[in-house]
């Protein structure tokens, strides 16, 4: 997936969850954040962002916040895309290149399904599946982790998932981290626990788990290779994430 327009920034504060203030050619502008999450590890002061114009110019935010260079200690900046919006996109694009599926699947898009909307519904060779897509921007020394934050609307999915594939449908969670230098996926039980434990009780109730790392710059992304899952439960980060 392609941005427009990226123009590179430096990070000052972020005012509220859905608006940055950063230095561009010597002036302090707002621009728009495209993700709602709390992003404190990644969105530091004076941290490298980079931002896409807005075609619309009637907008009162000319740019979009669309990735950062995640500072870390004795390391190289990691750069992070933190988009919220572009995981399922380049989750499209990955399946529609034939890595999962054939390449006569039929993929559709926001497919409701119970009461829950997932993001893919994919029929291949007489089989219909479900997809849901988490974008992944929190990660800890090579480890990534999902949620941020506690997610209702995730956990409901996962369960929503259970319930397809004890009806005979293929149900399928990807993870799409958005980075690279990752060896391990985990849930994050610090943050949320009952999201983790439905994670592990959808792998046992046989929902397909996967994560794939991205390759990133500040202009692309998509997804590359397959990263490791680890479901068990994993307690040893809370001082870092609370």
């Amino acid at each position: 997936m392609l941005y427009h327009h990226i123009r590179k920034a430096e990070f000052i504060e972020r005012p509220n969850r859905f608006i940055a203030r950063v230095r561009i050619d010597g002036r302090t502008e707002e621009v728009h954040v495209k993700n709602t999450g709390r992003c404190r590890e990644l969105l530091t002061c004076g941290c490298t962002v980079y931002l896409e114009k807005s075609d619309n110019p009637a907008r009162r935010t000319g740019y979009d916040l669309v990735a950062v260079e995640k500072v870390r200690s004795g390391k190289a900046p990691l750069l992070v895309n933190m988009d919220s919006q572009i995981p399922n996109a380049a989750a499209e694009e990955w399946l529609r290149q034939g890595e999962l599926f054939s390449a006569d699947a039929v993929i559709k898009r926001e497919y409701t399904y119970g009461s829950s909307r997932f993001d893919f519904c994919i029929e291949d060779k007489g089989t219909a599946s479900f997809l849901e897509v988490k974008g992944v921007t929190l990660e800890y020394d090579g480890i990534a982790l999902f949620p941020d934050a506690p997610t209702e609307r995730g956990l409901k999915h996962i369960n929503e998932l259970i319930k397809a594939r004890n009806e005979g449908f293929g149900a399928y969670i990807l993870f799409v981290i958005q980075m690279k230098d990752i060896y391990e996926f985990r849930p994050n039980d610090i943050t949320h626990k009952a999201f983790g434990d439905a994670l592990r009780r959808a792998e046992a109730e046989g929902v397909r788990l996967l994560a794939y790392d991205c390759a990133v710059a500040p202009d692309s992304i998509a997804l590359d290779r397959p990263i490791k899952i680890n479901t068990e439960q994993y307690n040893e980060l809370e001082k870092i994430i609370m």
